[in-house]
């Protein structure tokens, strides 16, 4: 198993790399981090505190790349997408979200459960233009991914949608995700795994260079754990 990380000025990763029970292979440029990402010589990548510029960019140079956070709570665990904002602009972008995260964790072994999320309660229909648009692309949404997948549309109700076991939740749009991520992980008590870079055929694991060593280690263990599970079936 060889999961290389990328060690910049943040050393809070190297202490993590220590601390892990398996062997991470630490680089300490970009440049030398895209290398091994083109050889594909390593099982799974974590972007550690490296600059995230060069390297996103050559993973989206192999088609359309969005991220999913993985987020662990009280109650249960969860790819959350789209986190980006400017992801998930359209009903179509986070179909194919949704679809790439199921996928993902096909890959893993796991059985993917999707809520869609959507601006209000279904009882809400009429009280705004921008609240009936949300609900009916919820409603779009779901029946888009219904043949392929397990999913729901839980309306606004995140909170039973986690509760009843979904591991995919799919926010209205990017800047939704992302105030759901921050007020889960940076308000909240929940825990970030690192964001899943969907759409790449390899696993690789973003990280915030500003991450504690608690953090990493946490982006490590998810990494080295997605790399021993993961199979080869579409």
């Amino acid at each position: 198993m060889k999961i290389i990380a990328g060690a910049g000025d943040n050393t809070e990763i190297e202490k993590a790399a220590e601390a892990v029970d398996f062997h991470v292979e630490l680089v300490h440029s970009s440049e030398e981090f895209i290398r091994h990402i083109k050889e594909e010589d390593a099982d799974a990548y974590v972007r550690g505190s490296l600059p995230s510029a060069d390297i996103i960019s050559e993973l989206k140079g192999e088609g359309p790349l969005r991220r999913a956070s993985w987020i662990k709570t009280g109650t249960g665990s969860f790819l959350l997408a789209p986190v980006g904002i400017d992801e998930g602009r359209n009903l179509e972008e986070r179909a194919e979200i949704a679809l790439s995260a199921a996928k993902f964790l096909m890959k893993t072994g796991t059985e993917p459960c999707i809520a869609v999320i959507s601006g209000g309660r279904e009882g809400d229909l009429g009280r705004a233009p921008e609240i009936d648009r949300s609900i009916r692309e919820g409603e779009a949404l779901t029946s888009m991914i219904r043949d392929k997948y397990k999913v729901k549309h839980y309306h606004i109700l995140i909170e039973e949608a986690v509760g009843d076991g979904c591991n995919i939740i799919i926010a209205p749009d990017g800047i939704t995700g992302n105030l759901i991520f921050r007020s889960l992980v940076l308000i909240g008590k929940a825990r970030s795994y690192g964001a899943v870079a969907l759409g790449f055929k390899g696993i690789f694991i973003d990280t915030s260079r500003s991450q504690t060593r608690e953090g990493y280690i946490r982006a490590l263990n998810f990494a080295h754990w997605l790399a021993t599970r993961r199979t080869d079936h579409d």
